[in-house]
């Protein structure tokens, strides 16, 4: 796996890290959250979508990030199309 480290929630405590990387090789954005909490992930996991199973696959996760990391997800997501470019 061939990570590139794009940015950490800059209100980043000891024991918290939402963290963006980019998995250039399979370009793909890998994130790092907070767990939901089981109300919201009973929530998203009951939201319906046509053409999408109810539900959260066991190899699928919900997580958390803070709207203040929206630029680093901006550049995480230029940083795979770039990739793409090659």
């Amino acid at each position: 796996m061939s990570l590139l480290f794009i940015g950490i929630d800059p209100n980043t405590g000891d024991d918290e890290s939402p963290t963006v990387w980019v998995d250039r090789d399979k370009q793909e954005l890998v994130l790092q959250g907070w767990k939901p909490g089981p109300a919201l992930e009973a929530e998203c996991a009951a939201f319906t979508v046509p053409g999408h199973a109810v539900g959260i696959p066991d190899h699928e996760a919900v997580i958390r990030i803070p709207a203040r990391m929206v630029p680093m997800i901006r550049e995480a997501c230029n940083a795979v199309e770039r990739s793409t470019d090659r």
